[in-house]
């Protein structure tokens, strides 16, 4: 049948306990996705690190351009509404840090 359903094994475990409808149309909780692997595998592809290199076919390898790249390159040229100026965005790279996190929260910077 196709109507609500009751708690009926609550109720069972419950004495006493009001009659609860169910219209829910699924019945099995669902699996939590791990939202922390989702995270960083995003950011893995913003910065086009070589662990989402790694996940890549080799076809896809050659040319795979990270996601902050391929941002920069929809994004440029930026132009003005007059034409005679633009501004492109091109090669990002990341260079390593020049002072720790606690350096930067002694110095406040």
């Amino acid at each position: 049948m196709n109507g609500p359903r009751t708690g009926e094994a609550d109720q069972q475990k419950i004495p006493g306990a009001p009659l609860r409808v169910s219209f829910a149309k699924i019945s099995e909780p669902l699996e939590v996705p791990d939202l922390l692997a989702l995270q960083t595998a995003s950011f893995d592809w913003l910065i086009g690190s070589p662990e989402w290199r790694a996940t890549l076919s080799p076809e896809e390898q050659a040319a795979a351009v990270g996601g902050l790249a391929e941002i920069l390159e929809e994004i440029s040229p930026i132009e003005d509404f007059s034409g005679s100026m633009s501004l492109s965005f091109s090669n990002p790279r990341f260079e390593d840090v020049k002072a720790s996190l606690e350096e930067c929260k002694d110095k406040d910077m």
